[in-house]
């Protein structure tokens, strides 16, 4: 069963940032997200991300006492649409997530996918069109990234 795929607005951000925003499509072809992440991106979103609203706004609010809108948003999505996975790249946001048992991954963890589906040839030039960015990673995850892609 192929998993439904919610964005949080980092990943959209440092995807498009480093103009690779693309690879979302490729590998899943469709993308959700919230109205409260579309709004953080800032920008129009390609026709091919899908906006859905959050039906138990009381989930989210409680979620927005610990996280932002955006990331509660996509938890509180995530929690209503079954067999979904959540791109969350905040620590906190994660831990939560992990609580309730919310699968997620992280952007680099889509671009490594994007390299073992053989959507791009080398998760090198991302990672470092992504450090010349403000997202940060560290050495130790930017080596784990390399060896899950085998380079």
């Amino acid at each position: 069963m192929r998993k439904i795929i919610i964005s949080d607005t980092s990943c959209l951000i440092i995807l498009s940032k480093i103009g690779e925003l693309e690879i979302l499509k490729k590998l899943y072809q469709t993308i959700i997200t919230t109205s409260e992440i579309a709004n953080e991106f800032g920008e129009e979103l390609p026709i091919w991300i899908e906006i859905l609203k959050v039906k138990d706004i009381s989930k989210q609010q409680l979620l927005e006492l610990q996280i932002d809108k955006g990331e509660s948003s996509a938890i509180a999505l995530a929690l209503e649409i079954p067999h979904s996975k959540i791109i969350l790249d905040d620590n906190k946001a994660r831990k939560i997530a992990n609580q309730l048992g919310v699968d997620f991954t992280g952007t680099i963890g889509i671009i490594v996918r994007a390299k073992l589906n053989g959507v791009i040839p080398s998760i090198k030039p991302c990672l470092e069109k992504i450090k010349e960015t403000n997202f940060r990673i560290s050495p130790e995850l930017e080596l784990i990234a390399l060896k899950e892609a085998g380079e």
